[in-house]
């Protein structure tokens, strides 16, 4: 095949991935996701409301995440000082967004700097 036939077909992909439904896709906030994909807010919460310290939820986070030890470099040096929801804010982030470091570091770190990304 010519290079010109791979191209076109290349940009032909392209073009119907980027107006696919999903393109359009709202924004989602991660708290919806998870009543979703889990059926209902007493998948994070206990009887269906927030508890007082948080906890019963972190160790919701953990049964589908894993702990904070057994996570990547971003992770593993907040295990046992901080809970999922401390920097995820599932009622306030939306699906795909990331928190970033400057909310208590303010040296500059970001995840993709932690990671070599």
């Amino acid at each position: 095949m010519s290079k010109k036939i791979l191209g076109a077909l290349f940009g032909a992909g392209l073009a119907a991935m980027a107006l696919s439904t999903g393109a359009f896709a709202e924004e989602q906030k991660l708290a919806e996701f998870h009543v979703e994909m889990n059926g209902g807010c007493d998948s994070c919460h206990k009887d269906g409301s927030p508890s007082a310290d948080g906890e019963y939820e972190f160790e919701q986070c953990q049964g589908c995440h894993g702990g904070l030890a057994d996570m990547d470099a971003v992770h593993k040096p907040h295990d046992g000082m901080l809970k999922c929801a401390d920097c995820h804010a599932p009622h306030d982030m939306n699906v795909g967004q990331h928190p970033t470091c400057e909310a208590c570091h303010d040296d500059g770190r970001t995840p993709e700097k932690i990671l070599g990304k």
